[in-house]
């Protein structure tokens, strides 16, 4: 009994060391980043998403009914999209290249609209563009097709922020289809001084 303890206490001791060499090698979880866990909607965001699908299913449907009207050419722009380009500074076929390569965020079922987001890229800067079409179904001789009408086109301030219902009732509204520019005027402002003119010297 004498010699087989000491041999017992080794193979344990060699079971233990293999034991915690293989725990050294299994490699640790990774941390899960805790901007990518999901964050329950407060109720006042829960009640202007009222009326908002964000359904993946739907999603996919409209992404595929987006394109093959864009790529059969029916779709026109709407003043307020091409008011909002010249405004914030983005062009006609930037919207186009959204309606192309963007991805369908959000579907309105009421007002039949979807909220398209996608890039442009302006001096070599990558920026968000968000664009909203609204769908209607035209009847032609080979039958009803679909047909896009690009209501609006904006930079967002929040890339990933699904507008509400209301929000973007309010900014079709607002609206006037003109274009308002504002003109520094030749005279001095209201409340300077004039500095006066360069004068000839004696």
């Amino acid at each position: 009994m004498t010699l087989r303890e000491p041999t017992d206490l080794l193979a344990l001791r060699a079971q233990l060391a293999r034991a915690e060499k293989a725990a050294r090698r299994a490699p640790a979880p990774a941390p899960k980043p805790s901007n990518l866990t999901l964050r329950p909607l407060s109720p006042q965001r829960e009640a202007e998403l009222q009326g908002v699908s964000t359904d993946a299913f739907l999603l996919s449907r409209a992404h595929a009914r987006l394109r093959e009207a864009v790529y059969e050419t029916h779709y026109q722009l709407c003043p307020h999209a091409v008011g909002h380009a010249r405004a914030e500074g983005f062009l006609e076929h930037d919207i186009i290249q959204v309606l192309l390569s963007g991805r369908v965020r959000a579907v309105y079922p009421e007002e039949k609209r979807w909220l398209v987001a996608g890039f442009f890229e302006a001096c070599n800067v990558v920026l968000p563009l968000h664009t909203v079409v609204e769908l209607s179904v035209i009847r032609t001789p080979a039958g009803p097709v679909d047909f896009l009408d690009v209501v609006t086109a904006f930079v967002p301030k929040h890339p990933h922020h699904i507008i509400s219902r209301a929000r973007l009732a309010v900014m079709l509204r607002y609206d006037d289809e003109t274009i308002k520019h504002r003109l520094s005027a030749v005279a001095n402002r209201t409340g300077h001084k004039s500095k006066g003119k360069w004068k000839r010297g004696a």
